[in-house]
């Protein structure tokens, strides 16, 4: 029987010394990990990385701003020596083995009494891979387990969730779902899917799930708010596990709380999973920063579903147009004249205004305006819903992805 290097155990940190020797970017990526385990970290290097001195100001662990010295590892659980200098590393790797104390060598981990795995979650649980010391082989094998974990190649056996998940599903693209929304959608057993969520998900869904089109249904083109309210108490209270999948995020003109109090009124348990939201991701993908240092100080994500003289409007306009900064206008499209008008009593006609259609899909398109034109160009350009309309000098800054 071949020999085995090392024996893969959990260590219980909590409340225990563990003590990190070097504070360069080995311990900037150790330390998290430890600090998440409850572990009592105290770190001794003489200089550390902006990062972990990030951490010794928020009270996650104790700095002594010196080298190493004999006696550091007295009553230490756990060692791991991650300087720069093989001869100390060798120094605390033997004063841990006389210690009787487990000790991690980042530079040669095979010297070290103990090695840190590739490490990765998945809904609670922590894999771990090793292999004998080779980080790069023991990395692509964590990455392709979490991976398969995560879109269901390899069974999970945990108790599935319940109840509802609202999912922000990202502006378009499918691969900007969040993980955590990824992995609730394989859960599902009834999916209640927006127009504008990302519809690749859809057909990636075992053929059991259910999918309910919360635009277009027997009753009406386009589906009320009580109706989708309802499918998700009703689905929920039949045990089934239902994902309300969004477009962008839940709670940005997505109606999310709502669904969530209704949820809530009858007792159906809620987990909300936020969204990349259109109106921050979609002008990034197409080279418009809605802050930029020196240009934009503020930004202002506005509602468009109503016009700015109409009675039912919440938007006080003319604050809006005294600011300097980046104003976001979502579902504006039919209305853009309007909100430029509106823009202009405290705004140059100037102003640089981006408008981009169907954004992170392959059909997205770009316009550059400015707020006089921005009407008549809008409807010139024939553009349609869902678009987003960036006003602000960030709208004139050059990109070379743009």
């Amino acid at each position: 029987m071949p020999f085995e290097q090392h024996y893969l155990a959990g260590l219980d940190l909590r409340g225990r010394r563990v003590l990190v020797v070097g504070g360069g970017t080995v311990a900037q990526r150790r330390l998290p990990r430890l600090i998440a385990s409850g572990a009592v970290v105290e770190l001794v290097s003489p200089s550390v990385t902006p990062a972990v001195q990030g951490m010794v100001d928020a009270g996650e662990l104790t700095w002594h701003e010196r080298r190493f010295e004999a006696g550091d590892v007295e009553g230490a659980w756990y060692v791991v020596a991650c300087t720069s200098n093989v001869e100390v590393n060798t120094q605390i790797g033997e004063e841990a083995l006389s210690q009787r104390v487990f000790c991690v060598r980042a530079d040669i981990a095979v010297e070290g009494t103990a090695v840190t795995p590739a490490t990765g979650t998945h809904d609670g649980m922590l894999i771990g891979v090793l292999a004998g010391g080779e980080h790069r082989r023991s990395a692509s094998v964590r990455d392709g387990l979490v991976a398969a974990l995560r879109d269901g190649r390899i069974a999970d056996q945990a108790a599935p969730p319940v109840g509802v998940a609202l999912v922000g599903g990202g502006p378009g693209d499918p691969e900007l779902i969040t993980v955590q929304g990824k992995r609730l959608l394989a859960h599902a057993d009834v999916v209640v899917a927006d127009r504008l969520a990302p519809r690749e998900l859809l057909e990636e869904l075992p053929a059991h799930v259910e999918v309910v089109d919360a635009a277009k249904i027997p009753y009406g083109r386009a589906a009320t708010q009580e109706f989708i309210n309802q499918t998700l108490i009703d689905r929920a209270k039949e045990g089934k596990f239902v994902v309300r999948l969004k477009g962008g995020d839940p709670y940005v003109f997505g109606r999310g709380f709502e669904e969530l109090l209704a949820c809530a009124e009858a007792g159906i348990p809620v987990t909300v999973v936020p969204g990349v939201t259109s109106a921050f991701g979609v002008p990034a993908l197409a080279g418009v920063p809605v802050t930029h240092r020196g240009v934009a100080h503020e930004v202002v994500v506005v509602s468009g579903h109503v016009a700015p003289d109409d009675p039912r409007s919440l938007v006080d306009w003319s604050a809006i147009a005294r600011l300097r900064g980046t104003v976001v206008l979502m579902m504006a499209v039919e209305r853009a004249g309007a909100f430029a008008s509106a823009l202009m009593e405290g705004r140059p006609g100037s102003t640089p205004v981006a408008v981009i259609q169907e954004g992170s899909t392959a059909a997205q398109r770009v316009y550059r305006s400015t707020l006089d034109t921005l009407g008549v160009d809008v409807k010139a350009w024939e553009v349609r819903p869902p678009a987003i309309i960036v006003v602000g000098p960030v709208a004139g800054l050059a990109s070379a992805n743009s």
